[in-house]
């Protein structure tokens, strides 16, 4: 890992991460987690303030990265709910089958290597009717949009650690065998269209489909 990616790149996605209109989307789907909640690609714990306590039995946080954890350190005191990490990446998830009653994934599935891999898992832990809370970035329906994004795409994954422009959310989430109950799509205000295109929702377990 060289000197930007260890040092500079957790301080930038926390900010970017954290501004405002987005915090304002976590405000929005944090509180529909319920009962043992899985939460993948924590980051530096920006929806730890939005964990309902009334509602929530306890929070995995799954984040690889130390000096993630560590920007998380003052959120992950503050919490109002258990919290406890697990440092592995969104392919490899140390929880049982059948075991989670909420998954929460916001600005990951643009970054996980393994995208498939790690919905695999996300269906394995889930429980019968149990649903995936996502609020991610993507490809734009717009053709023009959509250009730009393919030819910003290799810079960006180098500046912004993996993350892609153009992975159609959606389209994923359905490979992964769940089954999209809500979905809201927008572009944040503020931002360049071709990094803002939100896709925002609920999926939930599929009950044909074997791990």
């Amino acid at each position: 890992m060289n000197f930007y990616d260890k040092y500079c790149l957790p301080h930038l996605l926390n900010c970017c991460c954290g501004c405002k209109d987005i915090q304002g989307l976590r405000a929005d789907i944090i509180p529909d987690a319920t009962g043992r909640v899985l939460e993948v690609g924590a980051g530096s714990g920006l929806n730890f303030p939005f964990y309902r306590a009334d509602a929530v039995e306890k929070v995995w946080a799954l984040e690889p990265s130390d000096a993630m954890r560590s920007l998380a350190k003052k959120r992950y005191q503050q919490a109002t709910v258990d919290i406890e990490w697990l440092a592995l990446p969104g392919e490899e998830i140390p929880l049982e089958n059948d075991s989670m009653d909420s998954v929460v994934l916001t600005y990951t599935l643009c970054t996980i290597p393994d995208w498939y891999c790690a919905l695999q898992q996300i269906y394995r832990v889930l429980k019968p009717g149990g649903q995936l809370l996502f609020c991610e970035h993507g490809r734009s329906p717009e053709n023009r949009v959509c250009r730009w994004q393919n030819r910003l795409n290799p810079l960006w994954k180098k500046l912004f650690g993996g993350c892609h422009l153009n992975r159609a959310i959606p389209d994923l989430i359905s490979e992964g065998h769940l089954h999209i109950q809500t979905l809201k799509t927008q572009y944040m205000p503020f931002v360049p269209k071709p990094i803002g295109f939100t896709f925002m929702g609920s999926a939930v377990k599929k009950m044909h489909h074997h791990y």
